[in-house]
């Protein structure tokens, strides 16, 4: 029965290989993982470096010097809570006479969560933010290469070169255990993002032809990247503070294997699939003002998140003396809002229209975040967390699927290239927010932090207002309002998603 179930999937499979349900549901997957290896290093790697360092200091300051006799103390480190105890005994010298010592003891079992006034943990923010922005910023340098590459070889070998650079990434982080080699995988997997995440949504774009459809593909596609997000964090606590540090990226790593082998399947990524119309260059995209707006709300909207990643951990860990395990459960509430925003907005947002929907969204963001530093404990961030989430997955599901309809409206309908503006929005707000809040955080202090991006997007709310009725280019006007108009539009089959049919060769089969 399991060889007729498992030759039952198969058949399914190539059944179902050209379908856009399934083309929607890889790259679900591929945003799922991806994102899940964004947020499982949240909680591990303050707590890891810091741990490191603390440990360093501790061998730098008890290790007995080779001008002193070798002695027979013995030396406990404890790599799970950060205590060192040493326990005296005697000293045996280089002329072998004993000498007594009196016990010496360092432990901070009593307090081993408290890090008050630790000038270790504050120069963390900058190490940390640096390291978490350094997958941004790579991934901010290579989407400009990435959208018009999808133009010329087509979407496939894109989504299937990021799995594949994802799983090097997920290797290294489990393995490595210096920040230098912890900031190459982080950077490494920056580029595996950028290629998975403007070949998924412009493979998307390319199939939903139809706006409503669109948003509505584009909103579950988010909700992949809001699993990730929501189950990174606790995901990542869970298994570092019971399992270790390697654990959960191996798991990712398998993961990745059988993504990347449904993708081999299901594509066959050795094709060049180019694009049947040459698309908008890049520069004229990024000369679009309404293009601008849209990617502004992304920014600054998931920037909020990106600030907080690095700095709340560090923060929890000075002023509310969390666990480990806390670190990354308080990001749960606001994954989880994600997911709903995501899903109830990428339907509901076409309808409410999405200028509006990212207005409130925006608004929304900013009020939540300045709420943040209110809280006395992990139950004081449930709702200021969840209201951030809520909030950016109204703001990503409505300004996503504009950016396809923009395209439409004002340029050629290929959708490589605005994809990679709009993952270039994203990858500056967390290449920003990280790089610039963990060196703010440690000036001015966590809550100065919050107040100052809280502001930013409340400021930058009213300017959605400005896509609520974008106007379409002249020679778009012309072939959308006028019939009479002798240039064709192209259209695209529901059947086959690959292949275009022009308008009049459609008319003419309708007629039959």
């Amino acid at each position: 029965m399991g060889g007729l179930g498992e030759f039952g999937f198969l058949r399914w499979l190539r059944e179902e290989r050209q379908s856009r349900r399934l083309i929607l549901l890889i790259v679900f997957i591929a945003l799922l993982l991806d994102n899940m290896l964004l947020t499982v290093v949240v909680p591990i790697i303050p707590s890891y470096l810091y741990t490191a360092a603390k440990e360093g200091m501790a061998v730098k300051n008890h290790t007995p010097s080779l001008d002193y006799s070798p002695s027979s103390f013995q030396t406990i480190m404890s790599l799970y809570d950060n205590s060192t105890r040493v326990t005296g005994g005697t000293v045996q010298g280089l002329s072998g006479q004993v000498v007594a010592t009196a016990p010496v003891t360092f432990d901070n079992d009593t307090e081993e969560n408290c890090h008050r006034d630790d000038k270790t943990l504050l120069n963390e923010n900058v190490k940390v933010g640096l390291l978490f922005a350094s997958k941004a910023t790579v991934q901010l340098i290579t989407n400009p290469f990435i959208g018009p590459l999808t133009n010329r070889i087509g979407y496939q070998i894109p989504l299937f070169a990021g799995f594949c650079i994802m799983f090097i990434s997920t290797i290294m982080f489990a393995f490595s255990k210096s920040y230098t080699l912890l900031f190459f995988a982080r950077s490494l997997q920056g580029v595996g993002s950028s290629c998975s995440s403007v070949a998924g949504m412009g493979m998307l774009a390319s199939v939903y032809t139809d706006d409503e459809e669109r948003g509505n593909a584009i909103g579950i596609a988010l909700g992949g990247l809001a699993m990730g997000v929501l189950v990174g964090p606790p995901f990542g606590s869970v298994m570092y503070e019971f399992v270790g540090k390697t654990a959960p990226f191996l798991i990712l790593a398998v993961l990745a294997v059988l993504d990347g082998a449904l993708q081999l399947f299901v594509f066959q990524p050795s094709k060049v699939q180019p694009e049947s119309q040459k698309g908008t260059s890049l520069l004229t995209l990024m000369q679009d003002p309404y293009i601008l707006i849209a990617a502004g709300s992304i920014c600054f909207a998931n920037m909020a998140i990106a600030m907080l990643e690095p700095a709340l951990p560090i923060w929890m860990m000075e002023t509310m003396c969390s666990p480990k395990w806390q670190l990354g459960v308080a990001f749960v509430p606001a994954s989880v809002s994600y997911l709903i925003g995501t899903n109830i907005f990428g339907v509901l947002a076409h309808k409410m229209g999405r200028w509006l929907c990212a207005l409130i969204g925006m608004l929304l963001v900013g009020i939540s975040i300045l709420c943040v530093p209110f809280a006395k404990s992990i139950y004081g961030l449930i709702i200021p967390n969840f209201g951030v989430g809520f909030a950016i997955g109204m703001v990503d599901s409505s300004m996503m699927p504009i950016m396809g309809y923009l395209v439409d409206l004002r340029h050629v309908s290929v959708y490589g290239s605005v994809y990679a503006i709009a993952d270039v929005a994203f990858c500056m707000g967390f290449a920003l927010g990280p790089s610039t809040g963990g060196a703010i955080a440690r000036s001015i202090g966590f809550p100065w932090l919050m107040t100052i991006i809280g502001i930013v997007d409340i400021l930058f709310a009213p300017l959605c207002f400005f896509l609520r009725n974008p106007p379409a280019k002249e020679e778009k006007m012309a072939i959308l309002m006028n019939h009479d108009c002798p240039m064709k539009t192209r259209m695209y089959t529901t059947q086959d998603p690959q292949h275009y049919q022009m308008g009049e060769e459609m008319e003419t089969e309708s007629d039959e």
